[in-house]
């Protein structure tokens, strides 16, 4: 069979049947710095590994908003003695797939392979490639970045990233996380500025290589050594700065779209708080849980004042937001976001009721297997926990933490992070 039609037939596979318990993640640096989190699982003959760097938007300097995505793309366009065709040849080749992205705190590369030696091999050759060698060829410079000022033209003629951005620009109005590229910083950006930036954050240091799959320990421990070794060094990491929570504001933005769009949030969870997981179990009942949740029963279900209405929290190595979002009539737009407030408002002084707190325990703890139920999925998760520095049993004590959470632990983790004084709202197209 053609190795790339028998990777996706093993995708759609289960990697494991998993109860609660989460997967055994070992630990370990490799001699150049990086930090490496493995799984071994031979269920299927499949072998995932994620590179994760501290190189996402926020390390990028003022002035040069776009160049951590700007980066990220090209990384992967040109390698010593490999352009982008062969080096997506050869991946093709052996039924590898290359993918990642980057946020505002990380980027990553992940490359998916079956884990056979001769089709492992050329695969984690052409990864090591990029790491150690990208060339950022002036003509692909180029046309990456007339892409990327041709997709940003385009996306800021949608409300939604209007929205988005003002959103993020009020409850960051100081902070890199509030920064966002526009076409006129893309435009400006050279070639020398992806080097530099590459230079300065795609290192062993900032590394963090997740590997889930088809191999012993001793054959990851040589994988990530190889990897790593690619990578050169640098300074220490500083820290992303913590942001100050802006004063409550409103704003309105004037579009011609026929739904207004409503985003109402503020700074409030980092990483690794103990809060989390109070506020994850209080978020289900607001506005995280669906049909089920406060909002969505009282904004459409008994007002019908919007189609969908959610609430979540995205923590990040600094607070990220807690947001709710909602779209609705223009004519509406006024009504929708006094009950959303009022809403708010209730949850923050009465909580969640018992019989709220038990539904979202329930399905919270009883959907988390479906969140380790394949090598990507446990990827994904062991990425997260070792570049955010998360304990190692995370994933094992993930469903007693749920279930400890009680009402008075949501009252005052809300209490704590969820403060009215500091929350902005945004409305795109509700004139």
């Amino acid at each position: 069979m053609n190795p790339l039609k028998l990777l996706l037939c093993f995708s759609v596979a289960l990697a494991v049947p998993l109860a609660h318990a989460g997967p055994t993640i070992e630990r370990w640096q490799t001699t150049s710095g990086a930090r490496v989190f493995f799984v071994e699982n031979h269920a299927l003959p499949i072998l995932d590994v994620q590179v994760d760097f501290a190189a996402g938007t926020a390390r990028e300097r003022e002035g040069r908003a776009g160049v951590a995505a700007l980066t990220r793309e090209l990384i992967a366009l040109g390698v010593a003695g490999m352009d982008e065709t062969q080096i997506a040849s050869r991946l093709a080749d052996v039924g590898a797939r290359l993918s990642g992205g980057v946020d505002m705190d990380r980027a990553s590369l992940t490359l998916r392979t079956l884990s056979m030696a001769d089709k492992r091999a050329p695969a984690l050759d052409v990864l090591r490639a990029i790491l150690s060698t990208p060339q950022f060829p002036a003509d692909v410079f180029d046309r990456e970045k007339a892409r990327s000022v041709a997709a940003l033209k385009e996306a800021l003629t949608r409300p939604e990233t209007l929205a988005s951005r003002a959103f993020w620009s009020a409850m960051y109005p100081s902070h890199p996380y509030g920064r966002y590229a526009t076409p006129e910083s893309v435009s400006a950006l050279e070639r020398v500025d992806v080097v530099a930036f590459h230079s300065a954050n795609y290192t062993a240091p900032r590394a963090t290589v997740a590997i889930v799959g088809d191999l012993s320990r001793t054959q990851a421990e040589a994988l990530a050594e190889e990897l790593a070794a690619a990578l050169p060094p640098a300074p220490g990491l500083a820290a992303i700065a913590v942001p100050e929570l802006p004063a409550a504001s409103e704003q309105r933005i004037s579009h011609p779209a026929q739904q207004a769009h409503l985003l109402l949030g503020l700074p409030a969870l980092k990483r690794g708080d103990p809060d989390f997981f109070a506020l994850v179990v209080g978020n289900y009942s607001l506005g995280g849980g669906g049909f089920v949740s406060r909002l969505m029963k009282e904004v459409r279900d008994k007002r019908g004042l919007a189609y969908s209405v959610h609430s979540y929290f995205l923590p990040l190595a600094q607070p990220g937001p807690f947001q709710i979002g909602l779209q609705t009539k223009k004519a509406q737009a006024d009504d929708a976001l006094k009950l959303t407030r009022e809403v708010l408002e209730g949850f923050l002084e009465q909580g969640p009721s018992e019989d709220e707190l038990q539904a979202a325990k329930q399905n919270l703890i009883g959907s988390f297997p479906l969140r380790l139920d394949s090598n990507r999925k446990i990827l994904d998760s062991v990425a997260l926990i070792g570049f955010y520095r998360l304990p190692l049993d995370y994933l094992d004590r993930y469903p007693e933490n749920i279930e400890q959470v009680s009402v008075a632990d949501v009252k005052g983790a809300f209490s704590r992070h969820v403060r009215p004084q500091h929350l902005v709202t945004v409305i795109v197209g509700g004139e």
